[in-house]
């Protein structure tokens, strides 16, 4: 079998990347994204501040290791905490926490 070049050449790094729902008659997109976006903070911060309008499902990749996953278990449970810290999440999260979160012990602020 003949080998591909990679679709991200030298990417050796996690992407992360969200499947938005805009509702009808839109439906769900994956939405373009500058690269340097795709940090796991940087989507954490931007879903915190309700840059998506539904978010769906979460997933994550690195291209230079070779590996893709659904990561949306894991980043609602770091929106919880985040959450847990804030005493509220923004509403557009409220759904996306809803299916995905597994009830993780939160680490409660002394503070």
């Amino acid at each position: 079998m003949r080998s591909s070049p990679s679709i991200a050449p030298g990417v050796e790094r996690d992407i992360y990347m969200v499947l938005d729902d805009y509702g009808q008659p839109l439906g769900r997109a994956w939405p373009e994204m500058d690269e340097t976006h795709t940090e796991r903070e940087t989507l954490l911060r931007h879903l915190m501040e309700g840059q998506y309008h539904n978010p769906v499902r979460i997933v994550s990749f690195n291209p230079g290791a070779g590996w893709a996953q659904d990561a949306s278990q894991e980043i609602a449970d770091a929106l919880r905490q985040r959450c847990a810290r804030r005493e509220e999440a923004p509403p557009s999260l409220e759904d996306f926490l809803d299916r995905h979160s597994r009830g993780a012990a939160i680490q409660l602020s002394l503070l």
